[in-house]
Protein backbone atom coordinates (compact mmCIF):
# COMPACT_ATOMS: atom_id res chain seq x y z
CA UNK A 1 0.00 0.00 0.00
CA UNK A 2 2.87 2.38 0.77
CA UNK A 3 4.17 1.97 -2.78
CA UNK A 4 0.73 2.74 -4.19
CA UNK A 5 0.56 5.95 -2.17
CA UNK A 6 4.02 7.04 -3.27
CA UNK A 7 3.24 6.29 -6.91
CA UNK A 8 0.06 8.35 -6.68
CA UNK A 9 2.01 11.22 -5.19
CA UNK A 10 4.51 11.15 -8.01
CA UNK A 11 1.94 11.72 -10.72
CA UNK A 12 -0.68 13.99 -9.17
CA UNK A 13 0.63 17.45 -8.36
CA UNK A 14 -2.05 20.06 -9.12
CA UNK A 15 -1.67 23.79 -8.70
CA UNK A 16 -3.54 25.26 -5.73
CA UNK A 17 -3.76 29.07 -5.49
CA UNK A 18 -0.77 29.49 -7.79
CA UNK A 19 1.54 27.18 -5.85
CA UNK A 20 2.30 23.60 -6.81
CA UNK A 21 1.51 21.11 -4.07
CA UNK A 22 1.16 17.37 -3.81
CA UNK A 23 -2.37 16.17 -3.19
CA UNK A 24 -3.67 12.69 -2.60
CA UNK A 25 -6.45 10.68 -1.08
CA UNK A 26 -5.91 9.70 2.52
CA UNK A 27 -7.76 6.40 2.12
CA UNK A 28 -7.21 5.41 -1.55
CA UNK A 29 -8.53 1.90 -0.91
CA UNK A 30 -11.77 3.13 0.71
CA UNK A 31 -14.09 4.88 -1.77
CA UNK A 32 -16.51 5.75 1.03
CA UNK A 33 -13.75 7.88 2.60
CA UNK A 34 -12.83 9.61 -0.64
CA UNK A 35 -13.37 13.12 0.71
CA UNK A 36 -10.39 12.84 3.05
CA UNK A 37 -7.27 14.29 1.41
CA UNK A 38 -3.97 15.88 2.27
CA UNK A 39 -2.09 18.68 0.53
CA UNK A 40 1.68 18.58 0.99
CA UNK A 41 3.78 21.74 0.76
CA UNK A 42 7.53 21.21 0.58
CA UNK A 43 10.25 23.64 1.74
CA UNK A 44 13.36 24.52 -0.19
CA UNK A 45 16.04 21.93 0.51
CA UNK A 46 18.87 23.10 2.76
CA UNK A 47 20.76 19.86 3.38
CA UNK A 48 18.94 19.15 6.64
CA UNK A 49 15.95 17.05 7.57
CA UNK A 50 12.92 19.31 7.81
CA UNK A 51 10.42 19.43 10.66
CA UNK A 52 6.80 18.92 9.64
CA UNK A 53 3.33 20.10 10.64
CA UNK A 54 -0.11 18.63 10.08
CA UNK A 55 -2.62 21.49 9.77
CA UNK A 56 -6.26 20.96 10.79
CA UNK A 57 -8.56 23.81 9.69
CA UNK A 58 -11.60 24.74 11.73
CA UNK A 59 -15.24 24.91 10.73
CA UNK A 60 -17.29 23.59 13.61
CA UNK A 61 -17.07 19.98 12.37
CA UNK A 62 -19.52 21.09 9.66
CA UNK A 63 -17.15 22.51 7.05
CA UNK A 64 -13.54 23.64 6.67
CA UNK A 65 -12.01 27.13 6.70
CA UNK A 66 -9.31 25.59 4.55
CA UNK A 67 -7.81 28.82 3.17
CA UNK A 68 -6.84 31.10 6.09
CA UNK A 69 -6.69 28.18 8.56
CA UNK A 70 -5.12 25.76 6.11
CA UNK A 71 -3.36 26.63 2.86
CA UNK A 72 -2.26 30.13 3.93
CA UNK A 73 -0.66 28.66 7.03
CA UNK A 74 0.99 25.89 5.02
CA UNK A 75 2.61 28.33 2.62
CA UNK A 76 4.15 30.26 5.50
CA UNK A 77 5.40 27.17 7.31
CA UNK A 78 6.89 25.76 4.09
CA UNK A 79 8.63 29.09 3.48
CA UNK A 80 10.15 28.68 6.94
CA UNK A 81 11.57 25.22 6.33
CA UNK A 82 8.68 22.92 7.25
CA UNK A 83 6.98 20.17 5.33
CA UNK A 84 3.45 21.53 5.80
CA UNK A 85 0.50 19.19 5.31
CA UNK A 86 -3.07 20.48 5.17
CA UNK A 87 -5.64 17.91 6.24
CA UNK A 88 -9.01 17.95 4.51
CA UNK A 89 -10.72 15.72 7.03
CA UNK A 90 -14.19 14.27 6.67
CA UNK A 91 -17.15 15.76 8.49
CA UNK A 92 -18.39 13.44 11.24
CA UNK A 93 -22.14 13.95 10.81
CA UNK A 94 -22.51 12.45 14.27
CA UNK A 95 -19.98 9.63 13.79
CA UNK A 96 -17.46 10.94 16.28
CA UNK A 97 -14.60 8.62 15.31
CA UNK A 98 -14.24 9.93 11.74
CA UNK A 99 -12.16 13.13 12.15
CA UNK A 100 -9.65 11.58 14.55
CA UNK A 101 -9.24 8.52 12.32
CA UNK A 102 -8.38 10.86 9.43
CA UNK A 103 -5.91 12.80 11.59
CA UNK A 104 -4.22 9.63 12.82
CA UNK A 105 -3.97 8.32 9.27
CA UNK A 106 -2.41 11.59 8.14
CA UNK A 107 0.21 11.45 10.89
CA UNK A 108 1.02 7.89 9.89
CA UNK A 109 1.41 8.91 6.24
CA UNK A 110 3.67 11.84 7.15
CA UNK A 111 6.01 9.75 9.28
CA UNK A 112 5.84 6.89 6.79
CA UNK A 113 7.11 9.22 4.05
CA UNK A 114 9.91 10.71 6.15
CA UNK A 115 12.65 9.54 3.80
CA UNK A 116 10.86 10.53 0.59
CA UNK A 117 9.89 13.93 1.93
CA UNK A 118 13.25 14.54 3.65
CA UNK A 119 11.69 15.20 7.05
CA UNK A 120 12.56 14.42 10.65
CA UNK A 121 10.01 11.89 11.92
CA UNK A 122 10.74 13.02 15.49
CA UNK A 123 9.77 16.63 14.75
CA UNK A 124 6.22 16.28 13.45
CA UNK A 125 3.74 18.66 15.03
CA UNK A 126 0.05 19.42 14.69
CA UNK A 127 -1.66 22.76 14.21
CA UNK A 128 -5.38 23.28 14.65
CA UNK A 129 -7.84 26.17 14.70
CA UNK A 130 -11.20 26.25 16.49
CA UNK A 131 -12.83 22.84 15.87
CA UNK A 132 -9.59 21.93 14.10
CA UNK A 133 -7.92 22.82 17.39
CA UNK A 134 -10.20 20.31 19.08
CA UNK A 135 -9.11 17.73 16.52
CA UNK A 136 -5.44 18.63 17.03
CA UNK A 137 -5.88 18.35 20.80
CA UNK A 138 -7.66 15.01 20.30
CA UNK A 139 -4.65 13.82 18.33
CA UNK A 140 -2.45 15.03 21.19
CA UNK A 141 -4.40 13.19 23.90
CA UNK A 142 -6.47 10.35 22.44
CA UNK A 143 -4.43 9.00 19.53
CA UNK A 144 -2.29 5.89 19.55
CA UNK A 145 1.22 6.67 20.77
CA UNK A 146 2.74 6.21 17.31
CA UNK A 147 0.41 8.85 15.88
CA UNK A 148 0.76 11.51 18.53
CA UNK A 149 2.49 14.72 17.48
CA UNK A 150 5.77 15.95 18.90
CA UNK A 151 4.36 19.44 19.52
CA UNK A 152 1.08 21.28 19.05
CA UNK A 153 0.03 24.82 18.15
CA UNK A 154 -3.63 25.54 18.85
CA UNK A 155 -5.49 28.63 17.67
CA UNK A 156 -8.57 29.52 19.77
CA UNK A 157 -9.38 25.80 20.17
CA UNK A 158 -12.55 24.10 21.29
CA UNK A 159 -11.40 21.98 24.23
CA UNK A 160 -14.26 21.27 26.63
CA UNK A 161 -17.62 19.72 25.76
CA UNK A 162 -19.19 20.95 28.98
CA UNK A 163 -22.30 22.91 27.99
CA UNK A 164 -21.21 26.00 29.92
CA UNK A 165 -17.87 26.18 28.11
CA UNK A 166 -18.06 24.49 24.73
CA UNK A 167 -18.88 25.65 21.23
CA UNK A 168 -22.33 24.12 20.82
CA UNK A 169 -22.12 23.56 17.08
CA UNK A 170 -18.86 21.63 17.27
CA UNK A 171 -20.20 19.41 20.03
CA UNK A 172 -23.47 18.75 18.21
CA UNK A 173 -21.82 18.02 14.87
CA UNK A 174 -19.24 15.65 16.36
CA UNK A 175 -21.49 13.71 18.73
CA UNK A 176 -24.81 13.84 16.89
CA UNK A 177 -27.47 11.79 18.67
CA UNK A 178 -24.96 11.01 21.42
CA UNK A 179 -24.65 14.66 22.42
CA UNK A 180 -25.76 13.93 25.99
CA UNK A 181 -23.72 10.74 26.37
CA UNK A 182 -21.67 11.54 29.46
CA UNK A 183 -18.90 9.10 28.59
CA UNK A 184 -18.39 10.73 25.19
CA UNK A 185 -18.74 14.24 26.57
CA UNK A 186 -15.96 13.44 29.06
CA UNK A 187 -13.84 11.73 26.40
CA UNK A 188 -13.94 14.80 24.16
CA UNK A 189 -13.47 17.27 27.01
CA UNK A 190 -9.80 17.14 26.27
CA UNK A 191 -8.53 18.89 29.36
CA UNK A 192 -9.56 15.66 31.10
CA UNK A 193 -7.51 13.52 28.71
CA UNK A 194 -4.11 15.17 29.10
CA UNK A 195 -1.44 12.72 30.20
CA UNK A 196 2.34 12.56 30.35
CA UNK A 197 2.48 11.76 26.61
CA UNK A 198 0.64 14.91 25.57
CA UNK A 199 3.06 17.11 23.60
CA UNK A 200 4.38 20.59 24.29
CA UNK A 201 1.72 23.07 23.29
CA UNK A 202 1.37 26.71 22.25
CA UNK A 203 -2.09 28.28 22.65
CA UNK A 204 -3.07 31.44 20.74
CA UNK A 205 -6.39 33.23 21.19
CA UNK A 206 -8.18 36.54 21.73
CA UNK A 207 -9.75 37.74 24.95
CA UNK A 208 -12.87 38.97 23.14
CA UNK A 209 -13.66 35.65 21.43
CA UNK A 210 -17.45 35.36 21.55
CA UNK A 211 -17.58 32.06 19.63
CA UNK A 212 -15.28 29.75 21.59
CA UNK A 213 -14.87 30.98 25.18
CA UNK A 214 -11.23 31.61 26.15
CA UNK A 215 -11.83 29.34 29.14
CA UNK A 216 -11.33 26.40 26.75
CA UNK A 217 -7.68 27.31 26.27
CA UNK A 218 -7.23 28.13 29.94
CA UNK A 219 -8.55 24.71 30.97
CA UNK A 220 -6.17 22.98 28.57
CA UNK A 221 -3.23 25.12 29.69
CA UNK A 222 -3.99 24.29 33.32
CA UNK A 223 -4.17 20.55 32.62
CA UNK A 224 -0.87 20.64 30.72
CA UNK A 225 0.74 22.63 33.51
CA UNK A 226 -0.47 20.15 36.12
CA UNK A 227 1.25 17.37 34.14
CA UNK A 228 4.46 19.44 33.90
CA UNK A 229 4.21 19.62 30.12
CA UNK A 230 5.86 22.75 28.69
CA UNK A 231 3.09 25.03 27.46
CA UNK A 232 2.64 28.69 26.60
CA UNK A 233 -0.56 30.70 26.24
CA UNK A 234 -0.86 34.07 24.53
CA UNK A 235 -4.18 35.90 24.75
CA UNK A 236 -4.47 38.99 22.58
CA UNK A 237 -6.78 41.80 23.73
CA UNK A 238 -8.84 41.82 20.54
CA UNK A 239 -9.43 39.90 17.35
CA UNK A 240 -12.45 37.80 18.17
CA UNK A 241 -12.58 34.35 16.63
CA UNK A 242 -11.34 32.77 13.44
CA UNK A 243 -8.47 35.05 12.46
CA UNK A 244 -6.06 32.26 11.59
CA UNK A 245 -3.63 33.62 9.02
CA UNK A 246 -5.74 36.58 7.94
CA UNK A 247 -3.52 39.51 7.08
CA UNK A 248 -5.94 42.04 8.58
CA UNK A 249 -5.66 40.55 12.08
CA UNK A 250 -4.14 43.30 14.23
CA UNK A 251 -1.54 40.96 15.72
CA UNK A 252 -0.75 39.04 12.53
CA UNK A 253 2.99 39.74 12.66
CA UNK A 254 3.20 39.23 16.42
CA UNK A 255 1.65 35.78 16.06
CA UNK A 256 4.25 34.74 13.50
CA UNK A 257 7.07 36.08 15.68
CA UNK A 258 5.75 34.23 18.74
CA UNK A 259 5.47 30.97 16.83
CA UNK A 260 9.01 31.22 15.51
CA UNK A 261 10.43 32.01 18.95
CA UNK A 262 8.47 29.20 20.58
CA UNK A 263 9.55 26.65 17.98
CA UNK A 264 13.16 27.65 18.58
CA UNK A 265 12.67 27.46 22.35
CA UNK A 266 11.38 23.87 22.17
CA UNK A 267 14.24 22.99 19.77
CA UNK A 268 12.15 22.20 16.70
CA UNK A 269 13.97 24.90 14.74
CA UNK A 270 17.39 26.48 15.17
Amino acid sequence: MKHILLLFLSFFAPVVWGQQVEQFKLWPDKPEAGEAEIFVYHPAKNGKLAPAVLICPGGGYRGLAINHEGHDMAKWYASNGFVAVVLKYRMPEGVHTIPLSDAEKAMSVIRGNATKWNLDANKVGVIGSSAGGHLAASLSTLAADANRPDFAILYYPVISFDNMTTHGGSKKNLLGKDIENKELVDRYSLQKQVDDKTPKTLLLLSDDDQTVPPLNSILYYTALNEHHIPTSLYMFPSGGHGWGFRYDFTYYQEVKDLIQKWLTYIKITD
